[in-house]
């Protein structure tokens, strides 16, 4: 499972897409939410949103990074909690946009995405904490009648719920009532959204979901600060209930770049997993590797052997990928891996390598890689790229045959290898071939 974080903005969008048929029975739910890049932009979509005009606000920036109170960037107040009008928050958002920002934790960057949404006046007994995370035979599921910023400090107040993933609804239901914190003021209520949540959780393959704090009155509920990841490989599962959700990146990471974008968008309609990051577009080994675990055991061994300075990409590809998925992948990898000549003179080293798969069809596989060099060949001659390859699992002796009378075919220089050679000896190989 990979996690993919998302906006507070989409969060909260898909609480208010699924409410109705989650919540909207027992609890009232106003989402009122803007998310711009500008005071312009905010300025403009009050021309639609009468609550920004009409109501005093809260500005902060939506960029998958906490402790926004800590870092002074929640704009609530002017003078007094609860005045920030619609020209106070385009000011503001204005002013953050335009210098670059420091969190205490130092990571550094430019804000470009804010959140703004109506100012909740409350207490703080009204303020509770709820939160949900997956793991691997049970989730587990916090409440807390103390949220706020303060609930790490109060973190031994928190109860957890250990949900095994194979219970039912009723027993779910009832594990969480019985549950919830003696100090909850209306055990009752909160009981029930908790249950209701979890399911929510669940049904729309969160990874991650935490309200902190959410402001219940009555029936009326109030989500004022969230955070959720998503279990990405249930992307093609979701299409239709996540819409056209964003993955951004990270605060103070750089931007993807137009091939990372790519392969994270194919990513995404796939049920398999599809992942590069670019690392030197300069380097001279590249990797096509089968499977999370045994990329961090290649970029390791290139990283020990030869540095990681000539480490040029680090990704996978697994999940039983289709022919036409894996040939993207590999043509994308190559086209980045032939747009220059190694500094060096040394030809480039292509490893394509892997552990023993499970369920992945290793000819198929290759298919898509054969295709890929068999169109661009010339250009992977151009630079002297030599090609090391070492893979087994379903019809691997298939793929190692074909791969390699492909390669002969166009003129590739090639070694290929199936399971009785160590995962990571072709790397070594490769180095130490002159």
């Amino acid at each position: 499972m990979a996690q993919r974080a998302i906006r507070e903005f989409d969060g909260k969008a898909l609480f208010a897409k699924a409410w109705d048929n989650y919540f909207g029975d027992a609890f009232e739910y106003a989402f009122k939410s803007a998310l711009v890049s500008s005071g312009d932009e905010l300025k403009s979509k009050a021309k639609e949103a009468s609550w920004l005009e009409n109501e005093a606000l809260v500005s902060k920036p939506d960029m998958l990074f906490g402790k926004r109170g800590v870092n002074g960037l929640v704009q609530f107040k002017v003078n007094k909690p609860g005045d920030v009008k619609l020209a106070d928050a385009t000011k503001w958002i204005d002013e953050k946009r335009s210098q670059s920002t420091t969190l205490h934790t130092g990571q550094s960057g430019e804000l470009t995405h804010f959140i703004v949404e109506p100012f909740v006046p409350h207490e703080d007994s009204q303020e509770y904490y709820i939160a949900a995370a997956t793991g691997d035979e049970t989730d587990s599921l916090f409440m807390s009648a103390h949220g706020g910023i303060e609930v790490e400090e109060n973190w031994d107040k928190v109860t957890e719920v250990k949900v095994p993933v194979d219970a039912t609804d009723e027993a779910i239901a009832e594990m969480i009532r019985k549950s919830v914190p003696a100090d909850v003021a209306d055990k009752e209520r909160f009981g029930e959204f908790a249950v209701r949540f979890y399911r929510f959780f669940r049904d729309y393959h969160f990874a991650y979901l935490e309200i902190n704090p959410i402001v219940m009155v009555e029936n009326r509920v109030y989500l004022l600060d969230l955070v959720a990841r998503l279990d990405d490989t249930a992307g093609y599962l979701m299409a239709k209930a996540w819409g056209d959700i964003d993955f951004p990146t990270a605060f103070g990471m750089a931007a993807l770049s137009p091939e990372e974008k790519a392969i994270k968008q194919a990513d995404e309609k796939s049920g398999a997993s599809l992942k590069l990051t670019i690392l030197n577009p300069k380097g001279r080994v590249w990797t096509m590797v089968a499977g999370g675990g045994a990329s961090v055991v290649y970029a390791d061994t290139i990283a020990d052997l030869i540095g990681v300075e000539e480490l040029s990409n680090y990704g996978e590809y697994s999940g039983n990928p289709t022919t036409d998925e894996t040939r993207f992948y590999a043509e994308t990898v190559i086209d980045l891996m032939t747009r220059e000549k190694h500094e060096s003179g040394q030809g480039k080293i292509m490893l394509i390598g892997g552990a023993i798969a499970n369920f992945t069809d290793v000819a198929k596989t290759f298919t898509g890689i054969i295709q890929a060099f068999e169109k661009m060949a010339d250009k992977m001659k151009a630079v002297g790229t030599t090609i090391y390859v070492r893979r087994g699992g379903p019809n691997y002796e298939i793929g190692l045959k074909n791969i390699k009378a492909a390669a002969d075919r166009l003129g590739l220089p090639i070694e290929v290898y199936g399971p009785e050679t160590h995962v990571t000896d072709i790397v070594r190989m490769a180095l130490e071939n002159k």
